[in-house]
């Protein structure tokens, strides 16, 4: 099985991650720091500016490449686009869009009018409210299908027109067979979309496997600190991506250049974040096994998780920083869990540098199977401990005594 590293590292330079650079070829942590910089002359900036125009000087015949006006192009874009699409091992830059949503919206663009797209029965609700809502307006046929299932997926997968993929899954972080569907879904010409939101591409590179799309939203993990909405999208066809481009221009699903600008920084420390997260996460579920008022506890990185032996295959250098809880009890004794907490933040998205708990089944578009008493966890950077008493705490007040 081909891991996402094992492709080579891009190098950083420009606009064409494909070609050789002063740099030479690096790893990803080190792309996220280097990439999308000015050029390295005497007296120029360390960081890329901020361009803040709506349009270009330009005159006579337009010359193609031209950026004429700020709905189809902007320098600042261009930065962050580079390094996306070198850290997602692409040739080709990404496409930053104005949310997750956005980019997701670009990609069922795709889709012809009636096509069959297959979804996770367990997804983004963002993104199942999106394919239901085209599906009652008689735009696509919508399969849902229990990702887990490999068999399953594929047989959705035949004569379909998209396979739009999550791994782990939001909320239930059901880990699918990623090398073996997208394989699939190439032989059998289907068009692929795999959502990375939870495990960034410094741990996860679907491109590798034969993924024709990656999307983000990189009001998360990329960006970092809760404080930018932004998307994004990664193709390694060039016609693809160009379509996808024309939906963003036309339709205006455009982020800002600040936003933009604050991704990128964000990316600059992505490694740190999702190695620091990512630990005690792993530790944080790892307690929580032992811990009373838990019935059970959903995190890849568990032995016990059924998607743990997937997870150690296709996963590198971690499992991510989201663990689900499910709290011994009822909705209202979940609830109870989360206004007792202190140092947790109650908040419905995730990927921050500040740790961030959610029950679930609060929003009403989630799925009937998720279990009422769900509580998502984004764990985020602070220190372990701090964390751990804080929900140690928070359940032995609405449960049975904690054990020290």
């Amino acid at each position: 099985m081909t891991s996402p590293d094992s492709a080579a590292p891009r190098p950083i330079d420009g606009q064409q991650p494909s070609g050789e650079t002063l740099h030479g070829r690096l790893r990803p942590a080190t792309i996220a720091v280097a990439g999308g910089r000015p050029a390295p002359e005497r007296d120029a900036p360390v960081g890329p500016s901020i361009v803040l125009s709506s349009t270009y000087r330009g005159a006579g015949e337009p010359v193609p490449g031209e950026r004429m006006y700020g709905r189809a192009s902007n320098p600042t874009w261009d930065d962050f686009e580079s390094v996306l699409g070198q850290l997602e091992g692409s040739p080709l830059p990404s496409l930053a869009f104005a949310s997750g949503v956005a980019s997701i919206s670009a990609v069922l663009s795709l889709v012809p009018l009636g096509g069959r797209v297959v979804v996770p029965v367990h997804v983004y609700m963002g993104t199942m409210t999106l394919v239901r809502e085209a599906e009652q307006e008689g735009r696509i046929r919508v399969d849902a299908v229990e990702v887990t299932d490999t068999d399953a997926v594929l047989a959705a997968a035949e004569g379909a027109d998209l396979v739009l993929l999550e791994s782990p899954t939001n909320p239930m972080l059901e880990v699918a067979d990623l090398p073996e569907i997208l394989a699939g879904t190439r032989r059998l010409g289907v068009l692929s979309c795999v959502d990375s939101t939870f495990t960034t591409p410094l741990l996860q590179r679907p491109l590798a496997w034969g993924a024709d799309l990656v999307v983000h939203s990189a009001t998360k993990y990329l960006a970092g600190h809760s404080d930018v909405v932004l998307g994004a999208a990664t193709a390694v066809d060039p016609e693809l991506r160009q379509r996808l481009h024309a939906h963003r221009s036309r339709h205006g699903a455009i982020p800002g250049p600040f936003e933009t600008w604050l991704a990128l920084r964000g990316i600059r420390t992505l490694s740190l974040r999702v190695e620091r997260a990512g630990a005690s996460a792993a530790e944080i579920a790892r307690r929580l096994l032992e811990q009373p008022g838990v019935r059970a506890v959903r995190y890849p990185g568990l032995t016990e998780d059924p998607g743990h032996e997937r997870a150690a295959q296709q996963l590198q250098g971690g499992f991510g920083a989201i663990v689900g809880l499910e709290v011994d009890g009822d909705a209202a004794a979940a609830d109870r869990v989360v206004e007792a907490l202190r140092l947790w933040v109650p908040a419905t998205s995730l990927g921050g540098v500040e740790s961030l708990v959610e029950r679930r089944r609060r929003h009403p578009e989630e799925p009937r199977t998720v279990p009422e008493s769900l509580v998502r966890l984004s764990v985020g950077i602070e220190d372990v401990e701090d964390l751990w008493e804080d929900l140690e705490r928070a359940l032995a007040a609405v449960g049975e005594p904690a054990a020290r």
